[in-house]
């Protein structure tokens, strides 16, 4: 059995202590991966893997309405594709998604979006003199939630061609009532 032996930090320790952790973060950060994705499988034929890692440090913000805590917050998936627009009216069609609970991967999930997505138009002429945009379409209109947990990566796998974006949402610290009717 070993015995641990304190050392008080005089600041100078404490500025070599802290110099000395700074030089070896690198070596640190290269041991030890953040990114854990043991246990899920590979994606499926015509799948392509993105995968959103939370961070555990995000900044407060100066609104005390909005809660600070992280069970408070949800990350909102953003499934699409980046198309040049021109006057008709556009949107992205395909299967909506889907989440499957991993029991090899300790609880965590994974998302998905199987079969193709296809860009649904109308097809009235358009002025030769006007430009096209590129702009990103999503799919679907309801956001799709998932709750905000930094130990967790965010796995979700997409037909290859769609992109993957997110925002983050955080709640009111204030509860209103509803009408009761």
């Amino acid at each position: 059995m070993t015995k641990s032996v304190r050392v008080p930090l005089t600041p100078m320790t404490a500025v070599g202590s802290g110099l000395a952790l700074l030089l070896m973060m690198p070596t640190v950060a290269a041991a030890v991966p953040r990114l854990d994705l043991s246990g899920y499988p590979a994606p499926a034929p015509g799948l392509q893997r993105w995968v959103i890692q939370p961070s555990g440090l995000l900044p407060n913000s100066s609104d005390p309405i909005i809660s600070a805590r992280p069970i408070d917050w949800r990350i909102q998936l953003i499934v699409g594709q980046e198309v040049d627009l021109d006057c008709n009216v556009q949107r992205l069609s395909g299967s909506g998604m889907t989440m499957r609970m991993l029991p090899e991967a300790s609880g965590k999930a994974l998302f998905e979006v199987r079969g193709p997505m296809a860009l649904i138009s109308t097809r009235k002429a358009c002025p030769a003199d006007e430009p096209t945009k590129r702009s990103f379409l999503s799919l679907g209109k309801q956001p799709y939630l998932v709750p905000y947990n930094a130990s967790w990566p965010i796995v979700v796998d997409l037909p290859k061609g769609a992109q993957l974006r997110w925002r983050l949402w955080r709640a009111e610290t204030r509860q209103q009532e509803a009408v009761e009717l």
